[in-house]
Parts: C-alpha cells; structure tokens; sequence
C-alpha cells in the first residue's frame, strides 16, 4: 500500500535560510539557465515544460500511447491489441523531444548526474495518480550491464526510481533486476532488431521477492518498449501479479 507522506510548513526561519542561499546560489532552470524566483522542487521553468509536452488523453489505457488527435476517449491502440504486452499498463510524463530530452541525454551520455532529480520530480508528480492506482507493492529499475555501469558510472533507472520510491513511499528494489548477457544500444536499431537485442536478456536475482507482487518498473524512456517488455516478461515468469510502467518521456515513433 503505498503511503501518503506530508512535508511540515515551512516556518519562518526556513524561509529566511531559502532566500539566503537564493542569494549565494540563485536558482537557475536545468534547461536554459534563466534565472527562477519561484524554482520550487522542479527548476524547470515554464517555456522549457513547454517545449517538452505532457502526455495525456487520449492514450492507449495499455502502452500509454499518446493519440495523435485533438479530442476523443482512451482506446487500445492496434500494435496492443494485436500484440498485447506482458506487463499491464505502461505511462510516461512527456514526450521525448524538446528541453527534457537534452536533460535525458546530459544524464546518459554527459555523466550530469544532477539532471536525475528534475527528471524524477517531473515524472513524479505527473504519474502520482497512475502509481496510487497501480496498487503496487515495490518498485525495480530495469538494469544496465555491468559493463555498461563501468562505462557509464551509474544507471539512470536507478537515479529516477529511487527518487520516485521516496516521493510515492514505496520499497525500491534497485538489484531485483539484472543483464545476464551484453546487448548493443538500442538507439539505431530497428522495432524487430530491438525486440532481438533484448530477448532472453534479463533474470530475476531472488524470486521470492516478487512472488505475488504488484510492481513498477521504471526507466528514462519507453521507445518502442521492447526492454520493458522483456523485463517485465522475467518478473512475470517468477510470480509477479502484475508488472506496471513508468518512465520519464515517451518517443512518439511515426
């Protein structure tokens, strides 16, 4: 179940202390720099969320798909009605293009590891309703290999979802999920060439952990879904009851 949890008033100490450091470090947006008076916990200003859509209805209720239509209800889209997943629902914030995408990429491919928290706060207030919903019981990044990790020096996933787990109040699992063989980035791949790169390529490391339970997994971008797919098709093989998506942005493939 997953908990509420409410932050104290700040009295006014606090936000003398706020204004203070606002002096020596003026709050800038992540995106473009400008200055923020009013940064709050996502420093990201108003043009640049802008600039990175949010995704809402209508959507496929299963993949998260966003329609490209003006108005008209949630459907099933027909790559899942044709093919559904192995998990049960699948959401992102926004769209993957624009300011947000640029903190994406500073995050994976620059090493700026302090995009992590304005990505996980901008995918945590979007889909709070989506998590309550879920009823979910525990949360697990989806994994990078270990060479990967070497290369890189950290998992993104880990960076978002850890941050999700606090602000939802729900258990993280950050090694319930491993790579148990090398696979090329996806990026230039095909949606066939993908679902190949990925297949077989995830295990569950202590089954018992998941038997039963309802979980979210997450990463930075759901593109075609081929990684979650198999990921979640791992924890369904070990018992998990239900396996739910969440990501940051989602690629719109035309």
């Amino acid at each position: 179940m997953m908990n509420a949890k409410l932050s104290p008033v700040p009295g006014p100490w606090s936000r003398f202390f706020t204004s203070f450091a606002d002096l020596l470090f003026p709050p800038l947006c992540h995106c473009c720099k400008t200055f923020m008076p009013d940064a709050g916990e996502l420093h990201i200003c108003s043009a640049c969320l802008s600039g990175s859509p949010s995704i809402a209805s209508p959507l496929c209720p299963v993949c998260g798909a966003p329609m490209l239509t003006e108005g008209g209800i949630d459907h099933t889209c027909g790559s899942c009605l044709a093919a559904p997943p192995p998990y049960t629902a699948a959401r992102s914030a926004v769209l993957f293009e624009g300011p947000v995408r640029e903190l994406i990429h500073g995050l994976k491919y620059g090493c700026k590891v302090q995009h992590g928290r304005p990505l996980g706060m901008l995918a945590g207030g979007a889909l709070y309703p989506f998590a309550v919903a879920s009823g979910a019981d525990i949360m697990v990044p989806v994994p990078l290999h270990v060479k990967r990790i070497r290369q890189r020096g950290f998992n993104q996933a880990i960076l978002v979802g850890g941050l999700l787990s606090r602000k939802w109040g729900l258990p993280f699992y950050r090694d319930g999920l491993c790579r148990t063989r090398w696979t090329e980035p996806q990026i230039s791949l095909s949606v066939d060439e993908r679902e190949k790169n990925v297949r077989g390529a995830f295990a569950v490391k202590k089954a018992e952990a998941f038997k039963g339970k309802r979980i979210i997994l997450v990463d930075d971008v759901y593109t075609t879904g081929s990684t979650v797919s198999e990921c979640a098709r791992a924890l369904k093989r070990v018992g998990a009851e239900a396996v739910f998506v969440v990501t940051v942005a989602r690629a719109v493939l035309l």
